[in-house]
């Protein structure tokens, strides 16, 4: 086999003209300073703007780029299953305080009516004691059921429920309270 010969070239600058023939800055790479990075940073207000607009084109149910992702994400940066968990203590505690309430006031009811010996008044508080209960059962149905939904499905809470009844016996008048939720 025959060999060949083969030459090679080499091209040597010097350092002037290595400066001015070589670009050794790294914008070819795609490297921006500080402030070219804020200049294309958008803001909060821009960033709430773009959402609004795009708000009905984000899918409503997904693992990423969904409502479900945002509204899971911004609930676990803001630590919201532990606030709704304590909001729900608290709520069921203004519950069995008003019931306590309710069931102080309808004794003393009670043993204004029973002073009273009058059948009618016996009647009527029997009555209104009776739709306090299922009143009262009602509302630890709904709780209950309430306290059993997920968090992300419940919308609202049981509203413009009161309990509470007035008895008039011999010219005297009672009122249970218990306000409304």
């Amino acid at each position: 086999m025959k060999q060949k010969r083969l030459d090679l070239k080499k091209e040597v600058f010097n350092k002037a003209q290595y400066i001015k023939t070589i670009n050794t800055s790294f914008d070819e790479l795609g490297v921006i300073n500080i402030a070219e990075t804020l200049e294309t940073q958008i803001s909060v207000q821009e960033f709430f703007e773009l959402y609004n607009s795009l708000f009905y084109t984000i899918p409503a149910l997904g693992d990423i780029n969904s409502h479900e992702y945002l509204v899971s994400t911004s609930g676990d940066y803001i630590n919201y299953e532990n606030i709704n968990e304590e909001i729900q203590a608290l709520q069921a505690e203004i519950a069995q305080l008003r019931s306590d309430l309710l069931s102080a006031q309808m004794d003393s009811v009670g043993l204004q009516v029973s002073q009273s010996q009058s059948p009618e008044s016996d009647a009527q508080l029997n009555t209104i004691k009776n739709e306090l209960k299922l009143a009262q059962e009602s509302l630890i149905q709904t709780a209950t059921t309430t306290e059993n939904q997920p968090a992300t499905t419940r919308t609202s809470t049981p509203a413009n429920i009161s309990s509470g009844g007035s008895t008039s016996s011999g010219g005297s008048t009672s009122s249970g309270g218990g306000g409304s939720y």
